[in-house]
């Protein structure tokens, strides 16, 4: 499937989403991997998370000109070696997707709505956000206040965090897409303020965060 689509936001970062339609082989094909990195995905027993990863590649390489060398920190944020560029990445079963901005951090995930998410009320909400929620509409609900609070996990980069207590996402009603209002509250007491975005397509949400 290649490309599934890029989009260049107001705030000049670029989101790029992969659809993953092609065999383990054809992704290695089209992807520009440095041999240890390949290496380390060879030994990834699920083919689903081979194909995703490889797919990641995929992606960057349409992205970027020349090869990249993509590593992580040692609290699993992904970063680009050999570029100034920040990075966020997610993955489905079916998709990829990354967010970059050459200057402002970023956090970005995707999740499929036919997934069950109800374990995400017990351990992610508070109690006012699970009063917010909406009986015909909980599951996609759950679903972008999953996202929601992942993408900023990953902007923060922080350890030990508790989704339920120190990230809190202002009431909303789902849409095809829209914007969302969040805080993170850090150990100190000292609370950030986040503006986020969301879309959805092909039964995904997709929630990203910038700056």
């Amino acid at each position: 499937m290649a490309l599934y689509f890029k989009k260049e936001l107001d705030n000049e970062a670029t989101i790029a989403v992969w659809q993953i339609t092609e065999t383990e082989d054809e992704l290695r094909e089209l992807s520009s991997i440095p041999s240890d990195e390949l290496e380390e995905i060879s030994f990834i027993r699920s083919q689903s998370l081979r194909c995703q990863r490889l797919a990641v590649r995929a992606l960057l390489s349409q992205l970027f000109e020349e090869k990249v060398y993509l590593s992580h920190h040692d609290n699993g944020k992904p970063y680009l070696e050999n570029m100034v560029t920040n990075i966020s990445i997610t993955h489905t079963e079916k998709y990829v997707a990354v967010i970059l901005h050459d200057e402002e951090d970023v956090g970005i995930d995707i999740e499929c709505q036919d997934r069950d998410f109800s374990a995400v009320e017990k351990k992610a909400l508070s109690e006012d956000e699970i009063d917010d929620l909406d009986e015909d509409k909980r599951n996609e609900q759950l679903a972008i206040y999953w996202c929601a609070k992942e993408a900023i996990f990953k902007r923060i980069s922080a350890y030990n965090v508790d989704f339920a207590e120190q990230i809190e996402i202002e009431r909303f009603r789902p849409r095809g897409e829209g914007e969302l209002e969040a805080t993170f509250i850090h150990k100190d007491g000292y609370e950030e303020e986040f503006e986020l975005e969301y879309m959805t397509f092909d039964r995904h949400v997709l929630v990203w965060v910038v700056g």
